[in-house]
């Protein structure tokens, strides 16, 4: 029986470099995850546009509970659209898959809120108490966007927080100003921090 050879003193060196090249395409990986995020900059801002006309023809609306809805319910399926236009751009000049990894984590950790927003909408529609409506949708926003948050950047989270601030502030202000309440919010909100991850994040 033919002895058992010692092992080379290449292969303890071969399995080191094979190592340090694991280490580092694992580091280039988390670097890149940590610079992408699937949150559309200059998305967010088109959002932040459209939902400032958006307030300008609400506002003038004679403030009809049910006009007043449907111009905000057009502008929510308008933004959605520029946001899923904008998330899919970005991911395609990234070479990454809209909904593969984080942009799945994210959209299903939104989910939960918008459509506890809907539900909520249309109870305090039903009740009457329309003034309280634009603070219910800026804060259950703003929840979406820090659950969301979670696996982006950590602008997309503190924006989250702004929006839960702003929308408290308007629940507690008083009636007569949910306008102008959501253009800072939907409008102020999305162009600042839009532009924000827009230069630092990859547009």
């Amino acid at each position: 029986m033919p002895p058992l050879s010692a092992p080379s003193d290449s292969e303890p060196i071969a399995l080191g470099h094979r190592a340090m090249e694991d280490l580092r395409y694992i580091r280039r990986t988390m670097e890149r995850g940590q610079a992408f995020t699937a949150v559309p900059g200059w998305g967010g801002v088109a959002m932040g546009v459209t939902a400032l006309a958006a307030a300008a023809v609400a506002s003038g609306s004679g403030a009809e509970p049910r006009a007043w809805l449907t111009i905000w319910g057009v502008e929510a399926v308008l933004a959605a659209g520029v946001g899923v236009w904008a998330i899919q751009r970005k991911a395609r000049r990234s070479n990454l898959p809209m909904l593969s990894g984080a942009g799945r984590k994210m959209l299903l950790s939104f989910l939960p809120p918008a459509l506890a927003g809907v539900a909520l909408t249309l109870a305090l529609w039903r009740a009457g108490a329309m003034d309280l409506i634009p603070g219910a949708w800026l804060i259950l926003y703003g929840v979406g966007v820090v659950a969301a948050g979670t696996f982006s950047v950590r602008t997309v989270p503190v924006m989250g927080i702004c929006f839960m601030l702003l929308g408290t502030a308007a629940l507690f202000w008083g009636p007569g100003a949910g306008d102008a309440w959501m253009a800072a919010g939907f409008g102020g909100l999305h162009v600042v921090f839009g532009t924000i991850i827009a230069r630092r994040h990859g547009g």
